[in-house]
């Protein structure tokens, strides 16, 4: 079983070069290969009554229920998947923002990055399945990237527009991953472990594709079936570390949670010895395969980190002075060279342009990059933030003189990468992909 080819809209026109046409194959691998078809061909498989799951042996037999929920960019593909292997013997409803076809697990489209009421319906319609789960239930909790949008589930006294304000506050804040998701955790019914909780006592299998930094099982979707480090009071620290605005609402909930007037999240002391745990595919995942072609291209390969963080820019600035030093060097590699990151940097609003992480990372790395170098960098699930490209194919060339450098600084200033690189023929648009390990960044040298 191999997965879909990734498709790359005007890919004719961005592989100007043998080395553009490098990059976009090395990102289309990363992104194929963190697909749920090929991603669960390798790490589960049925004998008898027997299913494998990576390491683990899990009897069939023992249970009078298979039950399939969660959500994120990958679940459609996931339970699709898991129909596949399992046949007739599955049930359940997940929330996706791409559907796959599906016999028997019910797919709710929702929309990301921003929930809507279509997902909050859905994540409802998951919760209520949790709950009818009992100890003759096998539960597979599919958590993948997305999902912290895609399953919003808002805690009693809680609307959605209160969660669709936050979550877009938040998002233009520049805080941290974690720090959004202590946040979004105490605004959910859902999230951080209560999903397990509800599950309960049933048998709770979570499938993860992990779109976080260190592969942080109570980050990825901020944690529904794991428990939770974060307390109310860290959430309430979060808004005010970055002085956001958010509903009365909100600020009214997380406080009474503060205070002890409100039920915490499963706490680590929790006891959910019912919860086994796989992370089946992570940036690793995508680095590799992206590596991989890269070598079979010609080029020598090493891998920067797949922890990248921080602000976009500022690491686009960083990996524009790697190309540098091994275009006047050759250190830490000689060309032909290709350097490959992965991670999840942040941008703090400031202005009211359009764009996302990765176009503003490569928008400030080509202010720099030298001549011969190529530079590409997407978000695996095909949407770069608030845009509807998944990302950027930039190069030495893409900003050549003082006066379209001025004008790129510009646009940086106010946040508005995107219609610059639009102008420039450099972006890069797959359309949705069916996974979401994060971001991918491929930067090759001559």
């Amino acid at each position: 079983m191999t997965a879909p080819t990734v498709r790359i809209d005007d890919r004719a026109d961005l592989a100007r070069t043998d080395a553009h046409a490098t990059v976009l194959d090395a990102l289309a691998a990363g992104i194929a290969a963190a697909h749920p078809e090929r991603v669960l061909a390798d790490a589960l498989s049925v004998s008898g009554d027997q299913l494998r799951v990576e390491d683990a042996v899990y009897d069939l037999a023992a249970y009078d229920e298979i039950l399939v929920i969660g959500g994120g960019n990958a679940a459609a593909g996931v339970a699709a998947a898991l129909e596949s292997l399992l046949g007739e013997r599955v049930d359940g409803v997940v929330v996706t923002d791409d559907p796959a076809p599906t016999e028997r697990v019910d797919v709710v489209e929702g929309s990301h990055p921003v929930p809507d009421e279509a997902a909050a319906a859905g994540a409802r319609r998951v919760r209520e399945a949790a709950e009818t789960a009992g100890e003759d239930t096998l539960v597979f909790a599919v958590i993948t990237g997305g999902g912290s949008a895609l399953l919003p589930a808002p805690a009693e006294g809680l609307t959605l527009a209160d969660l669709q304000a936050t979550t877009e506050t938040l998002l233009a804040s520049g805080a941290a991953i974690d720090e959004i998701n202590a946040v979004r955790k105490h605004l959910s019914a859902l999230k951080g472990g209560r999903l397990a909780a509800a599950a309960a006592p049933a048998t709770v299998v979570t499938l993860a594709f992990s779109d976080v930094v260190g592969d942080d099982l109570a980050t990825v979707a901020s944690g529904p079936t794991t428990p939770d480090p974060s307390t109310f009071g860290d959430a309430v620290a979060v808004l005010d570390r970055y002085d956001l605005d958010v509903p009365e609402a909100v600020r009214a909930h997380l406080g009474a949670g503060a205070a002890g007037e409100r039920p915490e999240t499963p706490g680590p002391d929790t006891d959910f010895s019912h919860v086994r745990y796989h992370v089946l595919a992570d940036a690793w995942t995508a680095i590799d395969a992206a590596r991989a072609e890269a070598a079979d291209a010609g080029y020598e390969t090493i891998i920067l980190s797949s922890r990248v963080r921080g602000e976009a820019r500022e690491q686009g600035l960083a990996h524009a002075a790697v190309a540098e030093e091994i275009a006047a060097t050759g250190n830490p590699v000689e060309p032909p060279a290709a350097v490959l990151s992965g991670g999840e940097t942040t941008v703090t609003v400031r202005g009211d342009g359009s764009g996302g992480p990765n176009q503003e990372f490569a928008l400030r790395a080509a202010l720099e990059l030298p001549e011969g170098a190529v530079l590409g960098a997407v978000d695996t699930d095909g949407r770069d933030g608030g845009s509807d490209a998944a990302g950027v194919l930039v190069d030495g060339d893409t900003v050549a003189d003082a006066a379209t450098a001025a004008r790129a600084r510009e646009h940086l200033a106010n946040n508005d990468a995107e219609p610059f690189l639009a102008e420039r023929d450099a972006l890069v648009r797959t359309g949705p992909t069916g996974t979401n390990v994060n971001d991918l960044r491929v930067l090759l040298v001559e």
